[in-house]
């Protein structure tokens, strides 16, 4: 918007710099002149001016414009003007604005005519600790709620399942144990090597000070069969196909797919959760003996090649030390991982919201979730074998 007054800027479209001044035309009035152009796209005095002016003249009481040499104006020239209300009206100097062009007073009319409504602006008033702490634990009883029944419908589902009345593809079970269990291979076979290696040299450290190098390949052997092998293949499995899981199942909540197969009567537990699951269950255990493998191989480079032990010596002390119930807590641990990943991802997939950053922030969710069940998960099974003995 622009006043009549622009067609009296100077020839060429020159535009001229804003410019105010003060006068004091009586003793209680001060009086603004406006000149030059006052828009937006043009350097403005400040309002703060004017108020400065007000306070070293405690006498003023009214003040007025003055735009006769004022050549054209946008909205910056009405945003200078309601600061300059909102400033002096606390000093209690009265605005008069018949000065003003015909233009800019409708329009200051216009926002003045709606008041703000109340409540309208939001006052941001941080809670107190303990309602922070309230609100947290609530949102964690909601979550263990939501966890609880998601596990009750998961449950259905394999009973479904086992009378035969579950609906899912094959070909969806058989493609995901492929992504899960072959094209994981790669990965798993890397990590298990080199903590073979890890603990193998961490080892090697305090057992050469006593000349027995000989039980590296006992500590390698048991950590990675009983406990380790599992819990590292579980971590890498949480990152991989528990955010995998996540991610697809939150990209079909975007577009609307699980909806779609809830109207034509198929139950997403069924079709969408209980294949991820399944296939998870029965991958898990052999990626974990895949695993132990793996580590076993890298403690035994490290004891072969740079603890000068024997290869059949090696061997036989691994075959003494590994029993095994060793290797059924291992492939136990194993299974138990896969259905608490399966399941983290799913819930966390089916729990998104139906935008980009929904999805990345359940995808980030499932795989916080998947590892502090498996490290859980590994205390809970620990303890239980050293209380059965086993």
């Amino acid at each position: 918007m622009t006043s009549d007054r622009a067609a009296t800027r100077a020839p060429g479209g020159k535009r001229s710099t804003a410019g105010l001044t003060f006068r004091r035309p009586e003793a209680h009035t001060l009086e603004l002149v406006l000149s030059g152009d006052w828009t937006l796209d043009n350097e403005l005095p400040f309002a703060e001016g004017v108020q400065t002016q007000v306070e070293s003249n405690p006498g003023v009481r009214r003040l007025i414009f003055d735009p006769e040499a004022l050549q054209a104006w946008d909205s910056g020239l009405l945003l200078f003007v309601i600061r300059v209300v909102d400033l002096c009206s606390s000093r209690g100097v009265d605005v008069v604005k018949d000065g003003l062009p015909i233009g800019a007073r409708r329009l200051l009319s216009l926002a003045a005519a709606v008041p703000e409504r109340k409540g309208a602006r939001k006052d941001e008033k941080r809670p107190g600790f303990l309602a922070e702490v309230g609100d947290a634990a609530l949102d964690l009883w909601r979550s263990m709620l939501e966890m609880l029944a998601f596990l009750g419908e998961c449950v259905a589902a394999l009973a479904r399942l086992c009378r035969g009345k579950a609906r899912f593809r094959a070909s969806d079970l058989y493609t995901t144990m492929q992504t899960t269990g072959a094209q994981a291979l790669p990965i798993v076979s890397l990590i298990a090597l080199l903590v073979g290696v890890i603990l193998a040299f961490v080892g090697a450290v305090q057992l050469k000070v006593f000349g027995a190098q000989i039980y590296v390949a006992n500590l390698v052997g048991i950590a990675m069969v009983r406990v380790m092998g599992a819990v590292m293949t579980g971590v890498i499995m949480a990152g991989r196909t528990g955010a995998a899981f996540a991610a697809q199942l939150g990209t079909m909540q975007v577009s609307e797919e699980i909806d779609a197969l809830q109207t034509l009567g198929l139950e997403p537990i069924d079709f969408l959760v209980l294949p991820r699951m399944l296939a998870l269950f029965l991958m898990m255990p052999l990626l974990c003996l895949y695993a132990d493998l793996m580590g076993v191989l890298g403690g035994f480079l490290v004891g072969v090649g740079l603890l000068d032990l024997g290869v059949v010596e090696y061997f036989n002390q691994t075959r003494a030390s590994v029993k095994l119930n060793d290797l059924w807590i291992g492939l136990f641990h194993g299974a138990v991982f896969g259905v608490l990943i399966a399941v983290a991802g799913c819930l966390r997939g089916m729990q998104s919201g139906r935008s980009a950053s929904a999805v990345g922030d359940a995808t980030t969710s499932a795989v916080v979730t998947s590892i502090v069940s498996i490290v859980a998960a590994t205390a809970i099974i620990t303890v239980a074998c050293n209380v059965l003995g086993i």
